[in-house]
């Protein structure tokens, strides 16, 4: 009898114990499933696989974790709550605002980036400077996002304000469609506006529609484990510097891009990139790069005419000096093909001079650097980084510090003197605005507009 209530106890007290916790559930199978958008200010497929800050935040979480993680997208905002509240996902990184209505199961991370949101119009079709002014005109919105929450709010003093919410869309066809006078307002946030103005150059910020907000991810709150393991990351990306990395990453440049060459960018990518396309792929094979680099630095040097000349001498495609040339084995720089190869082999050569302890991608925008400056103004930068504190292994440092090669009180003390750092600043910052339109308009694959839903599982 004692025998058998002891094992009747035993069952009773193993039917009491607890379920493992979210984040237990994420360790013991070995994956975390996020779900996200396919936005270039989120996640999408570039050139080499998966990109866009959300994904490169999430994979950096799951290697932490030690588990493979596995990300896909799904068409707007109250899908991805939709996916959280079903519990197909546990974390829903997509550029969600904090604000947003949440399911009680669910519950925001930290904030990780401060946005405004931004009332859009296409130039040339009027500014209204108030909402007021907005009245009796087309505003069209994501359905179920902050923007709705925050037009809804702006009613209570302009009772006839209307809008349009459309729940099959993103903000970024809904810029696309203003920039083709399809609507005449919508709402963006300042980080889906400035990736946004780079493909269509001609949408404008009539003015701030709300206060500052934060972006945070949401997370599966049924128990507090993987909120507060959430929270520590952050704590650490943030306090080592590498979610400003990832943030500089892509939109460091874009906020800088001369909006009016896009413009005219977007028009050669149709007219002219065709003609020389197969010698970047074929150049930058041969050195292991990505083609669209080695365009963009084409583009940037000569807009892709392979007569250029400028009055210092420099000549053809990739605008390489004679001297260049020769050393290089090209026998005309007027060659489109010799000018691609052989400023693919220049570029080898300068990356070849960066110390071999500077990752990627800080290496790759280095090198850029020096092929316009000079590898030793680029070094003269980096112990001005150190001199000042900052790391000179990463670009968002050297950046900061190139510029100051123009003042005495600073060239004065490194070896080479004065250059104008100005310059190599702006050469990069160009080229990596180039890289990103030609990543998402000139991709390899299907363009992003006519993809499928991304199901991506990545190691």
């Amino acid at each position: 009898m004692k025998i058998a209530l002891a094992i009747i106890a035993m069952l009773l007290l193993g039917t009491c114990s607890q379920p493992p916790t979210v984040l237990q559930q994420i360790l013991d199978s070995g994956e975390l499933r996020v779900v996200t958008r396919n936005l270039p200010s989120t996640y999408y497929l570039g050139a080499s696989g998966p990109q866009g800050p959300e994904f490169e935040l999430a994979s950096q979480l799951a290697a932490e974790l030690g588990v493979r993680l596995y990300i896909y997208s799904v068409p707007n905002a109250g899908d991805v709550i939709r996916e959280l509240a079903l519990h197909r996902a546990h974390i829903g990184a997509a550029g969600l605002t904090r604000g947003m209505r949440l399911p009680s199961q669910l519950a925001f991370g930290p904030p990780y980036q401060q946005v405004r949101e931004h009332l859009i119009y296409r130039q040339g079709n009027g500014r209204a400077r108030t909402l007021r002014q907005a009245v009796n005109t087309h505003i069209e919105v994501v359905a179920g996002s902050s923007h709705v929450a925050s037009l809804e709010a702006a009613r209570l003093t302009v009772p006839n304000l209307s809008w349009v919410e459309n729940s099959a869309t993103e903000t970024e066809e809904l810029l696309y469609r203003l920039s083709r006078r399809e609507i005449d307002y919508t709402v963006a946030d300042s980080n889906e506006f400035a990736i946004g103005r780079s493909f269509h150059p001609e949408i404008r910020v009539a003015f701030d529609l709300s206060g500052s907000k934060a972006l945070a991810w949401a997370v599966d709150a049924r128990d507090p484990s993987l909120l507060q393991r959430v929270t520590a990351y952050y704590a650490a990306v943030t306090a080592e510097g590498r979610l400003a990395s990832i943030l500089d990453t892509y939109y460091g440049d874009v906020d800088r891009f001369d909006y009016i060459q896009a413009r005219v960018f977007m028009q050669d990518i149709e007219a002219r990139l065709p003609q020389y396309r197969h010698w970047f792929k074929e150049a930058a094979a041969q050195i292991g790069v990505d083609w669209r680099l080695l365009a963009a630095i084409g583009y940037q040097e000569s807009h892709w005419v392979p007569t250029a000349t400028s009055p210092t001498g420099v000549r053809g495609l990739m605008m390489l000096t004679e001297e260049t040339a020769r050393g290089l084995g090209l026998t005309d720089r007027l060659d489109p093909r010799q000018s691609i190869f052989g400023g693919a082999s220049y570029f080898l050569l300068v990356r070849s001079q960066i110390p071999a302890r500077i990752l990627e991608p800080d290496r790759t925008w280095m090198t850029l650097a020096a092929y316009n400056v000079g590898i030793g103004h680029l070094e003269d930068a980096r112990i001005l980084t150190q001199m000042h504190g900052k790391n000179p292994d990463l670009w968002s440092d050297v950046r900061e510090h190139l510029p100051l090669l123009t003042q005495s009180k600073w060239y004065t003390q490194v070896k080479r003197g004065y250059a104008r750092g100005w310059e190599p600043v702006r050469f990069v910052e160009n080229i990596r605005g180039y890289i990103d339109i030609l990543d998402w308009v000139a991709a390899d694959s299907a363009p992003p507009a006519n993809r499928a839903r991304n199901d991506q599982a990545v190691q």
